[in-house]
């Protein structure tokens, strides 16, 4: 056996049927649930409980974060869209069209991740819009994060769905 066969091996292009790839989509999905518009949940909560220091503290930090995000959207924001819908684009016609399988896992990725950021550019310009303080911004974060794991959960449902049809159709590789 050569180191050309066993690299592909342990790598294994077919993403679906790889453990590598079940983990980190889980990964993916936890870490997009814990980081509400930059700033980590557990930190929402503190302030919520705390209150004073904790709660400056967070306002602060989502100011600053919806600040940068929405510098972001200003300044290239076009040329970003246009960038993402052309690799969505791109991977959607290789996985779906071509029927490249690593392609389909990382559109499965991708899309649910984009519009979590569409999310999250609308959430900052909500909070910026009220100027949300306090109650307000607690609200804002908690139905972010809830949608973000409503998503996330539509997500994974059909990533694995499209999963186990691929493994079924398509079967194990012949050595």
């Amino acid at each position: 056996m050569d180191w050309y066969q066993t690299l592909f091996e342990l790598i294994d292009m077919r993403s679906f049927s790889n453990l590598w790839f079940w983990i980190v989509l889980a990964v993916v999905w936890s870490t997009a649930s814990h980081w509400v518009l930059g700033v980590p949940y557990d930190m929402v909560l503190r302030a919520r409980r705390q209150g004073g220091q904790a709660e400056a503290d967070l306002e602060d930090m989502v100011r600053i974060n919806i600040n940068r995000l929405l510098y972001i959207g200003q300044v290239s924001g076009l040329w970003l869209a246009g960038f993402a819908c052309f690799l969505l684009t791109m991977l959607a016609l290789l996985g779906f069209v071509y029927g490249v399988e690593f392609a389909q896992a990382l559109f499965l990725l991708a899309f649910p991740l984009s519009i979590v950021g569409m999310l999250s550019l609308s959430t900052a310009r909500l909070i910026q819009a009220e100027e949300a303080t306090g109650e307000l911004l607690f609200k804002r974060l908690n139905r972010h994060r809830l949608f973000t794991q409503l998503i996330g959960m539509v997500s994974i449902f059909v990533t694995a769905l499209w999963g186990m049809y691929q493994n079924v159709s398509v079967g194990p590789l012949a050595g």
